[in-house]
């Protein structure tokens, strides 16, 4: 066989291996393609329970409720559509408040309730820490003030 046929049947090779790992990677994660699911998610794509996945949306006014051992937390998330009842063990974040944004890495139980690991609360734009309210932070800056000279 000639360089050039086995320069191209080289190339032909990596070329099938590429578009086979590409397909196998994109069949492996076709689930995971969310970053979260939604409560309506939920309730159409019915996740298999035991399943470990992320839950999104905003938790509902009114309905975080604290168990009496102290670091058990239960509250409902919903995204305007659909609502999701949700169980956390552990320390919450300082921003995890009603009507906030929430991500809860967990897993559906055979009951329906989501059972998280772990939370991550959302801020929007606006967002200001506790120590710094009140505090003006544009009084001594001017439009010439750069990094870069």
């Amino acid at each position: 066989m000639k360089a050039k046929h086995q320069r191209l049947t080289l190339a032909v090779l990596a070329l099938v291996a590429l578009v086979g790992a590409g397909l196998l990677a994109t069949f492996a994660l076709r689930d995971q393609a969310n970053y979260f699911y939604t409560p309506s998610d939920i309730v159409e794509k019915k996740p298999v329970a035991g399943k470990a996945i992320r839950l999104g949306g905003m938790v509902e006014e009114g309905s975080i409720r604290h168990e009496e051992d102290g670091v058990t937390v239960n509250f409902i998330v919903h995204d305007g559509t659909a609502k999701q009842a949700v169980m956390y063990t552990g320390i919450t974040p300082d921003l995890f408040v009603e009507g906030s944004g929430v991500v809860a890495d967990g897993k559906l139980t055979s009951d329906g309730m989501f059972v998280a690991d772990n939370l991550l609360a959302k801020h929007d734009e606006n967002y200001i820490p506790r120590e710094l309210e009140g505090i003006d932070m544009t009084g001594n800056m001017t439009k010439t003030d750069t990094l870069v000279e």
